[in-house]
């Protein structure tokens, strides 16, 4: 059974083939969005794939002086995606730093309390538009409205980034009218 970054990969080998690099890059954007691994654990992962038979590489002709290995997913790697997409989910442990500290911002002045949630409302805007600039590329792909396909589900998840990084914002705005409203003078 893959590991959750194995299943990442599988997902991106579904998309496209890719070497190494390339789905480094691409765990980075747009997976890194909602998952992040570092480059160093996708290698490991990629010979723990190979070795349980769910993806097979091709030698190609790489940037460089050496060849590289492309790989793509195999039928069972594919069946054993699409099985990983359909199981029970588990509960997900919550580790969110930012609220963590806003939990405790009563022990800061005001004025720090406010800069901490203008740092906050300030990384969620910038998502924000990076969600949306993402979005917008799918506009006008038929595709992007297909759900048998990678682009559909592309847009499935950017939408929902899109609204939880709306709800951020608006929280944050929320924050900032109390901590004003709370404020002496």
């Amino acid at each position: 059974m893959p590991s959750d970054l194995g299943h990442a990969l599988l997902g991106l080998l579904a998309r496209r083939p890719s070497t190494g690099y390339e789905l480094a890059r691409r765990m980075q954007r747009p997976v890194g969005w909602f998952w992040t691994a570092g480059h160093s654990q996708v290698y490991p992962e990629l010979a723990r794939l190979e070795a349980a038979g769910l993806v097979r590489h091709d030698v190609v002709p790489g940037r460089g002086p050496r060849a590289t290995k492309r790989y793509a997913p195999t039928a069972a790697g594919t069946a054993a995606l699409r099985q990983w997409v359909t199981a029970e989910l588990a509960p997900q442990p919550v580790r969110d730093l930012e609220v963590l500290r806003l939990w405790s911002v009563w022990l800061v002045d005001p004025e720090a309390a406010s800069d901490l949630v203008h740092r906050v409302r300030d990384g969620h805007a910038q998502r924000l538009a990076a969600y949306e600039a993402d979005l917008a590329t799918l506009d006008g792909v038929a595709a992007a409205h297909d759900p048998s396909a990678p682009e559909f589900a592309s847009r499935l998840t950017l939408e929902g980034g899109l609204r939880t990084r709306r709800a951020a914002v608006e929280w944050c705005d929320w924050m900032l009218a109390e901590l004003a409203r709370a404020a002496p003078g």
